[in-house]
């Protein structure tokens, strides 16, 4: 029997999710072997078209694919742009109907989904890698010391010179209308990416930022060294968060699970509510237009799809799913 290309690949990753059990060293998911399975990148549509391109790291070792959503409609001025993290989640949550409010919107804007080069939702060992912008030491559940991270520099540069360059090379892009979405880890990038180089983006929206990561070490010198030397550079901030994460609710965890209670230990280097805390302090930051949005209810999980949907209104004015996000099931895969 002959398999597909796609069926190649999913098997292939399927095999390397059941081969890499995911240890404490990275961020806690549910189901670190969920797949993508059939997404808008399969369907072709009247609203939009998507380019996919692959870049390679000098070494050969990592692989990042990036998915371009571009107006069907020849555009006549230059496009905003939203560049989205863990993109291979986000294609699961983009339907056919909200990419046609998209494109019917004045200026319908470029999506940029930044993900692996592989079948999985999402892949913990090289997000983990890849949003952090601090090495973070802590014990697993054996109660060995690990060290991980510290890639985020390196991943923004390759964001700036590799993978904009492609896209401005693709589609016609504002330049001044550019803004960077990430969920959990990914947020965390998000806010790395604001403190580091503040004129990169226009728009900065952090869902769910893991702020416990490496001890809380972005509430410390990080934010200080931004706050005192950003000089007025204009940003548009969002920081989200769920109610229930607000209020320390992780939902039903084994504690019998060593991995669990591990986790559970790693992230208490931040308080449930620090990312609301942070968006008080960064809205007196001369130049910055903060805005903080909480979710009902809503934990990690959810939070993924909540809060792109929530990203689409606030930045294109499509009708905000985020509340249909809330009804739905809790997400099978859960990245702190």
């Amino acid at each position: 029997m002959m398999l597909s290309a796609r069926s190649l690949g999913c098997l292939a990753a399927l095999m390397m999710g059941v081969l890499m059990v995911a240890p404490y060293a990275h961020a806690q998911q549910r189901n670190p072997q969920q797949l993508m399975g059939r997404t808008v990148l399969d369907e072709p549509a009247a609203s939009y078209r998507f380019e996919r391109f692959v870049i390679k790291s000098p070494d050969q070792q990592r692989t990042w694919r990036v998915n371009v959503a571009i107006p069907a409609k020849a555009a006549k001025t230059a496009s905003p742009v939203l560049y989205a993290l863990d993109g291979n989640a986000v294609a699961m949550v983009l339907d056919q109907p909200l990419l046609a409010e998209l494109a019917a919107t004045q200026a319908p804007p470029v999506l940029v989904l930044i993900g692996y080069d592989n079948e999985l939702r999402i892949d913990s060992p090289a997000r983990t890698r890849d949003y952090t912008a601090w090495i973070d030491r802590a014990d697993d559940e054996g109660g060995t010391t690990q060290a991980v991270g510290g890639g985020a520099d390196a991943f923004l540069d390759l964001i700036e010179r590799r993978i904009k360059p492609e896209v401005e090379r693709r589609a016609k892009i504002d330049t001044r209308q550019q803004a960077l979405w990430g969920h959990s880890l990914g947020g965390l990038f998000v806010l790395n990416a604001l403190y580091t180089r503040p004129a990169a983006f226009q728009s900065y929206l952090a869902a769910s930022p893991s702020l416990w990561w490496s001890q809380g070490a972005a509430l410390g010198d990080p934010e200080q060294q931004f706050v005192q030397n950003v000089h007025g550079q204009p940003a548009k901030v969002w920081l989200m968060l769920g109610g229930a994460e607000r209020v320390g609710d992780r939902g039903k965890r084994d504690m019998n699970n060593p991995r669990v209670v591990a986790h559970l230990r790693r992230i208490g280097g931040a308080t449930p509510d620090a990312a609301m805390q942070l968006s008080t302090r960064l809205a007196k930051v001369p130049g910055m237009s903060v805005q903080y949005r909480e979710f009902p209810g809503l934990g990690h999980g959810p939070m993924l799809p909540a809060s792109f949907h929530a990203a689409l209104h606030e930045l294109y004015g499509v009708t905000d799913r985020s509340v249909e996000d809330g009804k739905a099931p809790p997400a099978a895969s859960t990245a702190e």
